[in-house]
């Protein structure tokens, strides 16, 4: 799939786009991750974008006053995706190979400029001969662009207690 985007001038209405077509988007997310096509992957997301993980402890809290597992603003993210790339950031060099599932695809909403959207995910990792599956729920504030869409915010809320046995996310979920 080769996305294209045009001007916020060409995008058609708000109203007439699909769930499917928001799913072919997501599926589309998943596959650039999958593969580590990281630096395709950021430029799915608008230059005023955010990117949170919060703690899974307080997954409804205020990022700017709570501590957040994640939370990158468009220059952060490209920042992570640079690191996540050398040979040094040892946690991700040889990288984990993963698979996602996306489903439960819903519209929650509808402005004239964006879409809100959920969907649950489960991400798979394989890495150094260990499994771990990380599951949630996304949240996206999608802007329609021509055929496609760019991410103005994802909030990735996991559905999980603790973050074992490593502690931590070393790849983008």
């Amino acid at each position: 799939m080769t996305r294209t985007t045009t001007p916020a001038s060409a995008t058609r209405p708000v109203g007439d786009i699909t769930r499917a077509e928001v799913e072919d988007f997501l599926y589309f997310e998943a596959m650039l991750l999958d593969d580590w096509r990281l630096e395709e992957w950021v430029e799915l997301f608008t230059i005023d974008c955010t990117y949170e993980v919060p703690a899974t402890d307080a997954p409804n809290s205020d990022p700017g006053l709570t501590w957040s597992l994640i939370h990158d603003r468009r220059t952060m993210l490209e920042q992570r995706i640079i690191r996540l790339k050398k040979p040094e950031a040892h946690a991700e060099f040889p990288h984990s190979q993963t698979s996602r599932i996306i489903g439960n695809v819903r519209i929650t909403e509808r402005s004239e400029q964006c879409l809100l959207v959920q969907a649950n995910f489960i991400v798979s990792r394989m890495k150094a001969g260990k499994f771990d599956q990380f599951v949630g729920r996304h949240y996206y504030e999608l802007v329609p662009t021509g055929s496609s869409f760019s991410i103005r915010r994802k909030k990735s809320v996991l559905a999980h207690d603790r973050l074992d046995p490593q502690g931590k996310i070393s790849f983008v979920l």
